[in-house]
């Protein structure tokens, strides 16, 4: 099972392993009460693109087809990630944007349970 959770939300033992995909760690948070178990950083979305979105929800259809073309180039990594998740009972993805509707979290968790369900 893979889940999705803003990393601002208290952690649980139901969260199973839990995997940050942000590039820049959460402000105001520590590493041990993050409880992260991976930092992703490098699937996260290019500085670039970050800038470029700004979070503005008028460009998030952009916004999804420029990372999932990102997300594209990384291959090996998205293979560990589904590794991780065949391994582990659960896993929940961790973003730390305010909005939860238009986030990279939000692609790369539809883009996990699409690719798992195809094969």
């Amino acid at each position: 099972m893979i889940k999705l959770k803003r990393i601002y939300e208290k952690a649980s033992t139901e969260d199973g392993y839990r995997i940050l995909v942000d590039r820049l760690w959460p402000r105001g948070l520590t590493k041990a009460g993050a409880r992260v178990s991976l930092w992703a950083k490098d699937i996260a979305p290019s500085d670039d693109l970050r800038k470029w979105s700004s979070h503005d929800p008028e460009k998030w259809e952009q916004f999804q087809k420029r990372y999932t073309q990102e997300l594209s180039e990384k291959r090996e990594r998205l293979r560990e990630i589904k590794k991780i998740k065949k391994k582990e009972r659960i896993v929940t993805l961790l973003y730390s944007s305010k909005d939860d509707k238009h986030n990279n979290g939000r692609v790369l968790y539809h883009l996990l349970r699409t690719t798992s369900k195809n094969r």
